[in-house]
C-alpha cells in the first residue's frame, strides 16, 4: 500500500511538471510567447482631437538584431535601439521631414497581445496603444489548378480565404459541374480537402493531400476511380507580398512600404486599399486620406518587369516617380524574445 502511495505522489509531480512546462512554452502569463515581439502592430496615437493610425514592424536583421519600423501614410522611419525583455519595450524614433527632425523615446509593454506605452519628446507625451496584425496563412489565395484525366487537361481554381480568426475555407470554382470542398486542413505547408462533386445525376467524392513550395501546389487528389497528380499556381504570386517603395519628388526620396494580401486587399503605408487591379503585369490602385474634414486623393499607375515595380504616384500636388523591390521573406529560427 505505502509503495503505491508513493508510486501515485511521484506521477502527481510529474503531471504538475508537465502542466507548468506546457503553460511557459505554449504563452501563458508566466513568460513571454515564442515571437512576442517580431511582427506588425498597428497602433493608434492621439494628437488633441486627432487619432493617427501606424504600424510598428519589428524583425531582425542577418546578424540576429533586432530592428524595427515605423511605417505610416508618411513613408517608413528606422527605429533605433529596440529592446525587449519581460514583456517590457523601448525604442527612439526619429522622424524627418523636409530639413527638420525629432526624437521621440517610447517606454511601454507588450501583454497578452496588446501593446501600449508613452511616446516622449520635448513636445510632450501621447499615449499609443495597439495589436498585433496577424498574417494571412499561406494557403489563403486563388490558385489555378491543373491535372489530366485520361488525355484530357481539367483546370480549376482553388480559392482559399481565411477569416479574422484564420480559420480557413474553400471553394472550387470550375465551368463544369458544382464541387464543394470540405475538412479543409493547412499545416506547416501541408495542405488536405476532401471535394464532392456533382455532374448531373453523378455524384462522388476525392480527397486532395498536397504541399505548398512557395507559390506552387502540388499533390494527388484520390477517389473510389483511383489516384490522379495535380498541380496548382499562385494567382498574381508575382505581386502578392512586400514591396519596399522609392518615392521621389522635387523635395527628395522616401521609402514606403506596400503590402498585397492574396485576395489583392493591401495596405500602403497604415493605409488600407480595399482593390488592387493588376492584369498583363500592369498595376494600378487609389490611396484616400482624410485628415479631419479635408481629403486627399492619389492614384497610382505602374507596371512589374524584371521583378521591379515602377510606376507614377499622382495627386492634385503632381507626380511622383516610383521604383520597387519585393521583399524575399527568409525563414529563421526564432527565439523567446
Amino acid at each position: 500500500m505505502k509503495k503505491h502511495t508513493i508510486i501515485k505522489a511521484v506521477l502527481c509531480c510529474a503531471l504538475l511538471v508537465l502542466v507548468m512546462v506546457s503553460a511557459q512554452v505554449w504563452g501563458g502569463s508566466s513568460g513571454p510567447r515564442r515571437g512576442g515581439l517580431y511582427g506588425d502592430w498597428l497602433v493608434k496615437m492621439s494628437f488633441g482631437e486627432r487619432q493617427w493610425e501606424s504600424i510598428l514592424s519589428f524583425s531582425r536583421d542577418s546578424e540576429g538584431n533586432r530592428t524595427g519600423q515605423w511605417i505610416s501614410f508618411w513613408g517608413i522611419n528606422e527605429l533605433k535601439d529596440v529592446k525587449f525583455e519581460e514583456n517590457q519595450l523601448s525604442f527612439v524614433q526619429v522622424f524627418r521631414f523636409g530639413e527638420n527632425e525629432s526624437t521621440s523615446t517610447f517606454k511601454g509593454t507588450i501583454e497578452e497581445g496588446k501593446l501600449s506605452g508613452t511616446l516622449s519628446s520635448d513636445r510632450g507625451e501621447s499615449k499609443l496603444e495597439g495589436a498585433r496584425m496577424p498574417r494571412p496563412p499561406r494557403a489563403v489565395g486563388y490558385w489555378e489548378m491543373k491535372y489530366k484525366v485520361g488525355e484530357r487537361e481539367i483546370t480549376g481554381t482553388l480559392a482559399i480565404k481565411a477569416d479574422k480568426k484564420r480559420n480557413l475555407s474553400a471553394e472550387w470554382q470550375s465551368q463544369r459541374g458544382e464541387h464543394k470542398i470540405t475538412d479543409l486542413k493547412y499545416e506547416r505547408g501541408n495542405l488536405s480537402f476532401k471535394r464532392t462533386s456533382k455532374f448531373g445525376e453523378r455524384q462522388w467524392e476525392s480527397t486532395f493531400e498536397g504541399k505548398l513550395t512557395r507559390d506552387t501546389l502540388t499533390g494527388t487528389f484520390k477517389s473510389e476511380r483511383g489516384e490522379i497528380a495535380a498541380e496548382g499556381k499562385l494567382k498574381n504570386a508575382s505581386l502578392i507580398g512586400t514591396w519596399i517603395l522609392e518615392i521621389t519628388s522635387d523635395r527628395g526620396t522616401r521609402k514606403q512600404r506596400l503590402r498585397i494580401n492574396p485576395d489583392m486587399s493591401a495596405l500602403y503605408g497604415s493605409i488600407t486599399l480595399k482593390k488592387v487591379n493588376f492584369e498583363d503585369g500592369k498595376v494600378g490602385f487609389k490611396l484616400v486620406m482624410e485628415f479631419g474634414e479635408r481629403k486627399y486623393e492619389s492614384s497610382f499607375e505602374g507596371k512589374i518587369q524584371d521583378a521591379k515595380l515602377t510606376g507614377e504616384l499622382t495627386s492634385s500636388r503632381g507626380t511622383r516617380k516610383v521604383t520597387g523591390k519585393k521583399v524575399v521573406r527568409t525563414f529563421r529560427r526564432r527565439s523567446t524574445t
